[in-house]
C-alpha cells in the first residue's frame, strides 16, 4: 500500500476563528507530527500557517492555498475541485460546510447544532429575504454531511445526544473526542506570578444573542464593584453590545478587546475574578476548561452541556436571571468556597487532553484507511 494522503480543511485554522480555530490549529500540529501520512492541508492565510507551523514545515506536508470564503457557493465549487484534485484517500472537513459534490472518503466534525435548535429573525442581522435561503442551505449542507461521513466527532455526549435526536440513523458513526487546554497556556500558568485577583469579570468567545451577554451587562448596573472585559473579534454583535453598554452608562465598567495572544489571554484568566459562560447553548465551553488551568473560578449557565464538561468545577447560575447571576457573583466573594472550587477543577482538567483528541483521531483515520483498502 503506498503512503495515503489525507487531507484537512485548515481554512477556519487559527485564533481570528475562535473555538474552531483553536481545534483545527491543536489538532493539526499534533497529527502533522506522524511521518508515515502524506499530509494535504488547505489554508487561506498566511497567518494560519505561522500558527499551524511556528518552527518549519514538514516535507511530506502539502500546503494548497485556497482562499475560498466559507459557507458560500463559491465554497461548494471551488473546495469540491480542489479535494478532487488532491486525489486524497481521506479528508476530514472540521465542520459541516462540506462540498455536496464530493464523493471522496468523508469525516467531519460537528462542534454543535446550534443554528438547528435556534433559527429565525433574532438570531441574524441579515433580512428574512436572505435569512432564510440561507438557512435552507444551511440544513442541505448539514444533513448531506452527517449523511455522507464515514464518522463523526463531536466534542461531548451532549451533542452526540443532540445529533441523535436529528439525526437518529447516524448514531453509531458519531464519536465523542473532548478537547483540552493548549501546551502554551500550560505553560504560562506554570510560569506566570501569581498576583492579586482584581474584581474582573471575564468573557472569552463570540457575541451572537445566544452568548447571553446581555443579561450579564444587565447585573453590571447591581454590581458597580466589579468590571467586565469581553475578549474576541469585532463584529455587529460586538456592536450591539457596545450599544448596550453606552445606553446603561456602564463604559468605565467594560472593556473590548480582540486578537489578543495565548500569554495576554493567559494573563488575563489569572488576574480575574471569574470566567463567566451565560451561553444558552454550547457545543463544549472550552474557555471554562482553559479558566480552570489558572484556578479562576467558573460561572456558567445552568445548561446540561456545562455540568457535563464542569461538573463541580463551576458555580451556576440561572440564564435567565438577573438577580441569580448577581447573587452568585457575590457568592464567589467567599474564600472557603473559591479553595472548594479550585480543588474540583484540578481533577476537572485531568479529563481533557488535546493530546488525547489527536490520538483518538489518527486512530480514527487508520482504521478507516484499513477498512476502504481492505
Amino acid at each position: 500500500m503506498s503512503i495515503p494522503r489525507i487531507g484537512i480543511d485548515c481554512r477556519l485554522a487559527g485564533s481570528q476563528h475562535v473555538g474552531i480555530g483553536r481545534y483545527v490549529v491543536e489538532l493539526v500540529s499534533r497529527l502533522t507530527q506522524h511521518s508515515d501520512i502524506n499530509w494535504v492541508l488547505f489554508y487561506s492565510d498566511q497567518t494560519q500557517l505561522a500558527e499551524l507551523f511556528p518552527q518549519f514545515v514538514p516535507d511530506y506536508c502539502q500546503l494548497l492555498y485556497t482562499p475560498v470564503k466559507h459557507y458560500t457557493l463559491l465554497e461548494q465549487l471551488a473546495m469540491n475541485s480542489a479535494y478532487t484534485k488532491a486525489k486524497l484517500n481521506l479528508l476530514h472537513v472540521p465542520h459541516f460546510n462540506v462540498p455536496m459534490l464530493y464523493r471522496g472518503c468523508l469525516i467531519i466534525t460537528i462542534h454543535d447544532l446550534l443554528w438547528h435548535q435556534q433559527k429565525g429573525q433574532q438570531v441574524t442581522t441579515l433580512p428574512s429575504w436572505q435569512y432564510w435561503p440561507k438557512y435552507f442551505f444551511y440544513r442541505m449542507v448539514t444533513n448531506h454531511a452527517v449523511a455522507h461521513a464515514k464518522f463523526i466527532f463531536v466534542p461531548s455526549k451532549t451533542v452526540k445526544q443532540t445529533i441523535a435526536a436529528y439525526y437518529p440513523q447516524v448514531q453509531s458513526k458519531v464519536i465523542v473526542t473532548h478537547e483540552g487546554v493548549s501546551r502554551s497556556l500550560q505553560l504560562a500558568s506554570q510560569q506566570l506570578k501569581k498576583t492579586p485577583r482584581k474584581k474582573q469579570l471575564i468573557y472569552v468567545g463570540s457575541l451572537y444573542p445566544h452568548k447571553n451577554i446581555s443579561l450579564v451587562i444587565t447585573a453590571l448596573k447591581q454590581l458597580p464593584d466589579y468590571s467586565l472585559v469581553l475578549v474576541g473579534s469585532r463584529s455587529v454583535f460586538r456592536d450591539q453590545v457596545q450599544n448596550q453598554v453606552t445606553q446603561l452608562g456602564l463604559t468605565n465598567q467594560v472593556s473590548f478587546l480582540s486578537a489578543i495572544n495565548d500569554l495576554e489571554l493567559a494573563k488575563l484568566y489569572s488576574q480575574a475574578f471569574a470566567l463567566i459562560q451565560p451561553s444558552f447553548s454550547e457545543g463544549f465551553g472550552l474557555t471554562g476548561i482553559e479558566a480552570m488551568q489558572f484556578e479562576t473560578p467558573v460561572l456558567a449557565s445552568d445548561i446540561t452541556i456545562f455540568h457535563e464538561i464542569y461538573q463541580q468545577g463551576a458555580v451556576y447560575f440561572n440564564p435567565l436571571s438577573v438577580v441569580d447571576f448577581c447573587q452568585q457573583v457575590k457568592a464567589l466573594d467567599h474564600p472557603e468556597l473559591r479553595k472548594k472550587i479550585a480543588a474540583a477543577q484540578k481533577k476537572v482538567i485531568t479529563q481533557y487532553s488535546w493530546d488525547t483528541l489527536a490520538k483518538k483521531t489518527y486512530q480514527v483515520y487508520l482504521d478507516q484507511l484499513k477498512q476502504a483498502h481492505d
